[in-house]
Formats: C-alpha cells, structure tokens, sequence
C-alpha cells in the first residue's frame, strides 16, 4: 500500500540571517535541488562540488547563458531535511558541508527537518512552501503525443505544411495528440494574430485539425520587436520592461534583438490575457507554449513594475501561463504545485542527452514541477537535424522509449520521414505500452494536482539506499521502469527494488500486463539486481504485485 501523502509534521524550522550558513552533512546525507539542469549532478554530496547562483543562473553545470531550465529556492535531502528561501540564494554543496549564502536581496534561508528522515518525508515538507493547486493542465497533454513543428518547419510554418504534418503523423499510424506551432506562425514577435500570407484562414486550418483528432497551440514568447508598430503602442502605454537607466530595454534572445513584456506590471497581464484570449475566440486555438522568460532575459538592475531581481518576471511569466488549460513551458522560478506542463531544455541529438533526461526528470519532480515533459524526442538542437544531415535512427528509438512513460511525450521530427520500418515500429512498441498504462499515468497525474508528489520519481524516494540510480525510474509508487540508455546494447542491468516485482511482456505487436519476460520462476523479482537481453523493442518495465 501507498504510504500516506499528507505532510508529515516537521520540527520547528531554523531560520537563519541573510549571513553565509554552513551546515553540516550527515553520514550519506544527499541532496536535490536548485536548478534542474544540473540533474546530472544529483544526488549533491556524494563527491566533488556543486555551486549554483539561483538568482542569476550562473553554476557548475550550466552557466546562465546556456539557461537553468525550472529552477526553485529549494533543497532537498535523502534524511529528510529541507533548505528553502523565498528569493534567490547561492549555495556550495561538497560531501562534507553545504554553504548558503543569501542573495543581493537579503534573502532569510529556512532549514527544517520532516519527521520522516528520508527523501521523500523531505520533499512532503517542502510542499508547505508550494503547495499544490489541485489543479492540471488539459488532460489531453497527457493522453495523446504532443507534436511539435519546430524540427519539421523551423521558422517556416505555414497552413499548408502544418496540415501536411498532421496528415502525415496520421498516415503513419501515430495517434492524434496536441499539435503546437511554433515560431513564426505571426507577422512580429509581439504581434499575436496568424501572418495571413503564411496561414490565410488560420480558423479553418484549427477547425480541419481538430476534426482530425489534434488540439492546438501556438508559441509565443514575452518579447516584442522594435521596429514595429506594436512597440512603439505598448512603449507609449508603459507595459515594457525598463533597464537600470530607465530607456525601454533591448534584449538579445536567440532571434536576434528585442524589447521585453514587463510581465510584473498587472496591467501588461491585462492586455496580453486579452489579446491572446481574442486569438482563441476567432481562431479556436486551445492554448499557447510560452517559450523564454528565462532568467537569462533579464539582468540585476532592470526596473520592473513588481520586484527586483531577475527572478520575478520569470515567475510571472510562468504564473500568467497558469491561467490557460493548454500550457508548456521550458523555464520557470518557483513555481512548484502549479497545473504547468513542464518540459526539459532543448536537447542535442546525442546519447548523452538522452541519457540526461532521467536524471532532471528526477529534479524537475523534486523541485514540484510534476507535469514534466521531456523535449522532442530525438532531441530539440533544429541544427542536427538540417538537409543531409544523417539521423541516428537507434537513438531516436531509444529516446522515445523514455518519453513514452515520461507523464507527457513529445515529437517534432517525423518518425515516419526518418525512421525505417523497424524502427518505426520499435517508436509504436513503445507508445502502445504508454497506452497501456495510461490509466495508471493519469491516476498519478490526478494524485499530483491534490499532493504535489512526482509522477516520475527516483527509486530513493521510496527505497532508502538507492539514491544513486539515476537511469531508472518510478511511475508513482508502483511502476518500475528502466529503459536502455546505450547505443548498440545487448544488455541492460536492472535494479529491482524490495517488493515483488513482476515484468510487463513485451511484443512487437501487443504488450500484456504482468508477464513473466526475462523472469526465472514464477516471474517474480525483489531486492536484486537482473542483467536482461535487450532488443531494438525492449523497454523494461515492471509492476510491484501483492
């Protein structure tokens, strides 16, 4: 049986002064947090040292150029302590001591102890500071794929090639989902209505993919361009961010240079939930991706209408986003509990990143970001994928492997443009074991909207003792998964947890519940480890029985 998900009380916390702290590890103690680029460094405490500046970015895995994807002012150990603060603050963590040190506004930094000495009676015991809405994004990012247009059409959308898009998912056998269109569907960053030269009747397109089983979103991003007469309208109306001088500030952004929405002013929040609702009424889109907002866009010293540091506008964004059904986003700052479909930073075409996607799933959770979503798979780096490019159709496979039991998947590349017949059908292989458990996904994913507790979890938050297996992973409590992760294996080692754990078979046509694949005996596992022959098909995956 599940354990109770109430917050287990915790001691009284200490709070400290904004001065450096210094707090001791414990034996084994281990540490979650921060930024969740730096999943692949998680656990913290084991060897070496981690340093992250969550108001500007900048850290040991990532500097802030390179963005932080979600972060939070959080900490969370494998003894059930917890470190929060309500703004930024830089931490150092090495195997024998963490450092603290408050931000350039003085944050106060809290450390507690939850009554459950473990990671996951540390996590329950955060969510005091997060708690969660009770609220989801649209069901439907979780029950079909999610398609993306960037890979296919990057900067290039039209009405024709989108419905050629979706047509063609259709023909390959994939199922419907959530089709999003992404950069420049508009005519000027900041102008929000279809470019009627590139999408002449954007209703009737919404309405023939809608008839076709997909919803839609469009992409938009906080900035404006400044050559245009919409900036010159919101410059004059005062909804744009200002720099430490007081002059509109321009921004560079991977697009080139514009002005910023200055989303703490409630009256830009006015008039941009206007324009995009009108958007949604005359065209009968579902809802938007809201791309940027990192807190690489803005810098200390920027004169916003609500708050200070680089981190408010960030969270705004994010909390604006809340607000719609339909929602995606790939960086936020504090924004734990909230019904925001969260996916991870654009990903290179290469197995490292593959195998990277686990391990910040992990922190994306642990950090109260639940409905996570891992970027397109095959990857997200639009480079990789240019004319004659060549396509490593294995790890295409193998990364949809993971995506499909994430709590959302996503697609942008066409498998069937690029994949041959097997490994387009190993991609199908793994969305019908999605399918499969869906009901299971969505369970969870109800669970968290009441709880906060992770959809995806790492074996230590139910199993003390198993901290360091970051290439597997849990589905809620009871699902077991742990795909391969290795180009050109034949094998794959498996860590099953205490319990009795039983394998769900695997066929290339069909996929049935409780089997007993690779299992000696009865087909029942615990406490152990198994060593598997894999196949292009193979995605292990076990249910916990009794």
């Amino acid at each position: 049986m599940s354990m109770s998900a109430s917050t287990p009380p915790a001691s009284t916390p200490n709070t400290s002064s904004p001065s450096p702290i210094v707090l001791a590890n414990g034996d084994g103690e281990l540490w979650w947090g921060g930024a969740v680029a730096d999943g692949m460094a998680m656990p913290f405490g084991a060897a070496g040292t981690a340093h992250r500046d969550l108001a500007t970015n900048a850290g040991f895995a990532h500097q802030a150029a390179d963005g932080a994807n979600q972060s939070a002012p959080v900490l969370v150990s494998n003894r059930g302590r917890v470190v929060w603060s309500e703004r930024p603050f830089t931490f150092t963590i090495r195997p024998e001591e963490l450092t603290f040190e408050a931000g350039i506004d003085g944050a106060t930094i809290e450390i507690s102890q939850a009554s459950e000495p473990s990671l996951r009676g540390a996590f329950l015991e955060a969510t005091r500071h997060f708690p969660p809405t009770g609220a989801t994004p649209a069901i439907e990012l979780f029950t079909g794929p999610q398609y993306n247009t960037w890979i296919e059409m990057p900067w290039t959308p039209n009405q024709e090639a989108v419905l050629a898009y979706a047509r063609r998912i259709l023909d390959s056998g994939l199922p419907p989902g959530v089709l999003m269109i992404d950069d420049n569907w508009a005519p000027d960053f900041g102008d929000w209505q279809f470019d009627t030269r590139r999408f002449p009747d954007a209703a009737a397109m919404v309405t023939e993919l809608h008839s076709l089983g997909f919803h839609v979103m469009v992409w938009i991003v906080p900035f404006v361009s400044p050559d245009s007469a919409i900036f010159r309208d919101l410059a004059a109306r005062d909804l744009l961010l200002k720099d430490h001088s007081g002059a509109v500030a321009i921004r560079q952004w991977w697009n080139g240079h514009s002005a910023v929405l200055d989303v703490t002013n409630p009256a830009t929040i006015d008039y941009l939930d206007g324009v995009l609702r009108t958007l949604m009424t005359t065209t009968g889109i579902d809802g938007f991706k809201f791309d940027a907002g990192d807190l690489r866009d803005y810098v200390i010293g920027d004169q916003h209408a609500n708050g200070s540091l680089p981190a408010d506008p960030a969270q705004a964004w994010a909390l604006f986003g809340a607000t719609f059904g339909f929602n995606e986003f790939r960086a936020s700052w504090k924004v734990g509990g909230q019904a925001l479909a969260q996916r991870l930073h654009d990903k290179p075409t290469t197995w490292e990143a593959l195998r990277s996607l686990i391990p910040e799933g992990i922190a994306q959770g642990l950090t109260g970001h639940a409905f996570i979503c891992p970027d397109m798979i095959g990857g997200g780096d639009v480079g990789a994928f240019a004319a004659g490019a060549e396509i490593d159709q294995e790890q295409f496979v193998r990364y949809a492997q993971v995506a499909a039991l994430f709590p959302m998947t996503q697609f942008s590349l066409s498998p069937a443009r690029v994949l041959d017949p097997d490994h387009l059908t190993a991609v199908k292989v793994a969305l019908d074991l999605r399918a499969l458990l869906l009901p299971e996904i969505l369970d969870l994913v109800e669970h968290a909207a009441r709880t906060g507790e992770p959809i995806l979890r790492p074996l230590a938050y139910h199993y003390p003792g198993l901290e360091h297996v970051n290439d597997q992973f849990l589905l809620g409590e009871d699902i077991l998964v742990a795909p391969v992760q290795t180009k050109g294996a034949t094998e794959r080692r498996v860590v099953i947890p205490p319990g009795q754990w039983r394998a769900i078979e695997q066929h290339s046509e069909t996929h049935v519940p409780d089997g007993e694949t690779h299992l000696p005996g009865n087909g029942v596992l615990s406490n152990t480890i198994v060593t598997l022959p894999v196949t292009l098909t193979t995605l292990p995956t076990y249910r916990r029985i009794g």
